[in-house]
């Protein structure tokens, strides 16, 4: 549902051909739903059993259905501020960037007159120069990384486009206020990310506003398949560890782009129809490993019925690399960062059966 309050436009480039905003791209997906699939909103997914039943929780009551397979597409959660472990009082004011975009977008409130924003993910960026046109003060973004968390052109765009300071290296260390924020206190760190005695800074304001990461939904199934970078493992047709349980989207691995997600719903979707059709668990899985320089590696096995894309994040930033998976593709990118994943498809005519091992070549 998170697409409803996302105004700005950048969705669909690669999915569609065109750029569109949250609620446009949402709403042409829901248009494309074939006649005849029931819809149950207002409808709350209880426990997914292993016997292959799912308990509902709605208005009808308390219900149990018998499955043939099923898709978990539960997306992911914002980090709280109550994980950070930052001392100081608990005043309000302080706001996990998505609800700060819910009650700007939707609600029509906002979180206050004078905000630093803690993190540089890419919903951070956006709700900087969100709420820098709502005429809102925002003194600064903050991270605690010598590079920023979000995609280059969001840092140019929402940062650099309306001179909002990025503060690398620095993390906050202290929030002061009774009843309402009153102070945030930022300090520069070392390269532990220990911060660094005398280098503290003061900033008055009413609102932090935090975009720290995103932590995968998986609570439903954390007990019945296998998980993997704090997502569900899952090989390239969406099938988890489970064969009746298939998955994607962000349950799985956080995705830069909604298109990306897509792509991998909708071979979920074929493939526990196919699953279901067949009653059986499909071909063999091969596993997919990281090598050198590979951060986060998306799939986990590799199914050879399927198309075979893999999605990366490199561990450290590189002015030019060399993707190497297994010996089918090598592709060489510049200026490669963690923040962006970089997509890589390997042709039909070079897939080898076996399993792989995924490393980038950094070039010096």
């Amino acid at each position: 549902g998170v697409l409803n309050q996302c105004i700005h436009n950048g969705f669909g480039l690669h999915y569609y051909g065109e750029e569109l905003t949250g609620p446009e791209y949402a709403e042409r997906l829901k248009s494309s739903i074939p006649d005849g699939v029931e819809m149950r909103l207002d409808t709350f997914v209880h426990k997914i059993l292993p016997d292959k039943r799912v308990v509902l929780v709605s208005e009808r009551g308390y219900e149990e259905l018998e499955v043939g397979g099923l898709v978990l597409a539960t997306g992911a959660r914002e980090r709280p501020f109550g994980s950070l472990l930052i001392p100081g009082d608990r005043p309000s004011g302080i706001f996990v960037a998505g609800l700060a975009q819910r009650f700007v977008n939707i609600e029509n409130y906002l979180p206050g007159k004078r905000a630093l924003i803690l993190g540089s993910g890419d919903i951070g960026l956006i709700m900087a120069r969100r709420l820098k046109l709502e005429g809102v003060d925002v003194v600064a973004v903050v991270e605690r990384l010598p590079y920023p968390g979000g995609l280059d052109r969001n840092v140019r765009q929402c940062l650099e486009d309306f001179d909002i300071p990025l503060l690398l290296s620095h993390t906050v260390v202290e929030v002061r206020g009774r009843e309402r924020l009153e102070e945030v206190v930022v300090a520069e760190v070392d390269n532990e990310f220990v911060p660094i005695p005398g280098s503290e800074k003061v900033f008055k304001v009413d609102t932090l506003i935090l975009s720290v990461g995103l932590i995968p939904a998986v609570g439903l199934v954390r007990n019945l398949v296998d998980i993997s970078d704090r997502g569900v493992a899952v090989s390239n047709t969406g099938q988890s560890s489970v064969d009746w349980i298939f998955s994607a989207g962000n349950v799985t691995t956080i995705f830069d782009l909604v298109d990306y997600v897509t792509y991998e719903g909708e071979k979920a979707g074929r493939n526990v129809a196919l699953y279901v059709e067949r009653g059986n668990s499909g071909g063999v899985k091969y596993r997919i490993d990281k090598g050198e320089n590979v951060g986060v590696l998306f799939p986990k096995w590799f199914d050879p019925s399927e198309e075979f894309v893999v999605y990366l994040r490199v561990s450290k930033p590189m002015e030019r690399g060399i993707v190497h998976v297994g010996d089918m593709v090598e592709l060489e990118l510049v200026d490669l960062v963690p923040s962006e994943m970089v997509r890589v498809k390997v042709p039909k005519r070079k897939i080898s059966e076996g399993d792989t091992l995924v490393w980038v070549e950094e070039v010096p």
